[in-house]
């Protein structure tokens, strides 16, 4: 009898010490959506050398949020990545996003990849708590899955607060903590006995 397939939508993908890509490598990425299809999510542990001031500047946008102004805009993946996506709080369970190009996320998050959320920050409104990457990381259909079989990736739910208050360079830690896990306790030859 088949097992219905693993969602992991609203969970972290923990890069396995193993893995030395140079885009994954200690990466922790956030599962906006998981499907037979395939995934999508975000590195939340990788920021780009661009501020959200920078970014605001350059779609001709004032910013209003000095709470924001010196927050990295993040390397959210290898795909796209002349694209701004925006991991924000809902508005609240059964309402319709605002805006324009948004996935609601189970769990309390959307994303939106719409210039309307940046124009509702740029004016003082907007969510309160965001998060801004350029470019999204993807996975064919069973590639997720072939690369967790591989010891490739661990898996825990995400807890949002790593995402919006936990400072970048505690990201990854944080992630293992929340399987009760340290890095060195984890092989890089796990799996290869």
């Amino acid at each position: 009898m088949d097992s219905a397939p693993t969602n992991l939508t609203n969970h972290f993908l923990i890069a396995m010490p193993a893995l030395r890509d140079e885009v994954f490598g200690r990466s922790v990425v956030y599962l906006c959506e998981h499907s037979e299809r395939g995934a999508l999510g975000l590195v939340i542990n990788k920021p780009s050398d661009i501020l959200v001031r920078h970014l605001f500047d350059k779609v001709e946008l004032p910013l209003q949020r000095a709470d924001l102004a010196e927050q990295p805009v993040f390397q959210g993946g290898p795909v796209q990545t002349e694209r701004g996506f925006v991991l924000h709080e809902s508005l609240g369970e059964g309402d319709e996003s605002v805006y324009a190009a948004t996935l609601s996320i189970p769990g309390g998050l959307e994303m939106t990849t719409s210039r309307d959320v940046l124009e509702a920050v740029s004016g003082g409104h907007g969510p309160r708590k965001l998060f801004v990457s350029l470019g999204y990381a993807s996975w064919g259909q069973g590639q997720l899955e072939s690369e967790i079989g591989e010891n490739s990736w661990l898996t825990v739910p995400a807890d949002t607060t790593l995402i919006f208050d936990t400072p970048v360079e505690r990201r990854y830690d944080a992630a293992l903590a929340l399987l009760g896990l340290q890095a060195w306790m984890i092989s890089p030859d796990v799996g290869h006995a």
